[in-house]
């Protein structure tokens, strides 16, 4: 199995290390012909108004909106779940996410870079205690759909998910030095 990363901006690198960490094969994603030799794509945190304008010139935007739908396997953290997201409520006039994913997010919605933070998180069918979130000028999640599985609770809101093939985390899970999530997406691939 070869996971492809996107590398247009952001944390791509800490998902690369990772990844290669727990073995596996891994590419960057950068031109539309790179993602013809992947079986599954990470879509890293970052600022999600300017992979939105990458995603643009770099002609990935409809081939990797068609891919998602095809059921290429996913997992978008942070700025990746805003381009994701079905909806996104104080996005740019001109911002325009993928709407792959059935869910409504607020950029920035846990507030700016001095409100970030780390809280223990309970996940789901994960095992060994809670994982680390990160949350970094991270999205809120407003909104879940019906087929949307949730797997971690902030507060009450949704941080950490699925639908079909494409999970979502709101928060940082490649900067938290645990590797069981990229592990948790790795298996259940392979």
């Amino acid at each position: 199995m070869k996971i492809g990363v996107l590398a247009l901006q952001g944390a791509f690198r800490e998902h690369v290390e990772a990844l290669t960490a727990l073995g596996a094969h891994v590419a960057l994603v950068k031109r539309p012909e790179h993602l013809d030799q992947v079986d599954a794509i990470f879509l890293p945190g970052g600022e999600s108004t300017t992979i939105d304008k990458l995603l643009d010139s770099s002609e990935l935007r409809e081939p990797l909106a068609r891919r998602l739908r095809d059921g290429l396997p996913a997992f978008a953290t942070c700025a990746g779940l805003i381009l994701c997201a079905s909806e996104v409520l104080d996005g740019r006039p001109d911002q325009q996410p993928l709407a792959v994913l059935d869910v409504t997010v607020r950029r920035n919605g846990y507030g700016r870079q001095r409100e970030s933070f780390e809280t223990p998180l309970a996940v789901r069918g994960l095992a060994d205690g809670d994982f680390p979130g990160v949350f970094i000028r991270a999205p809120v999640v407003d909104r879940v759909g019906a087929h949307v599985e949730v797997l971690a609770e902030h507060d009450g809101v949704a941080v950490l998910g699925r639908a079909d093939d494409i999970w979502f985390a709101s928060f940082h899970p490649e900067l938290s030095g645990d590797l069981r999530l990229h592990q948790l997406f790795v298996n259940h691939y392979s």
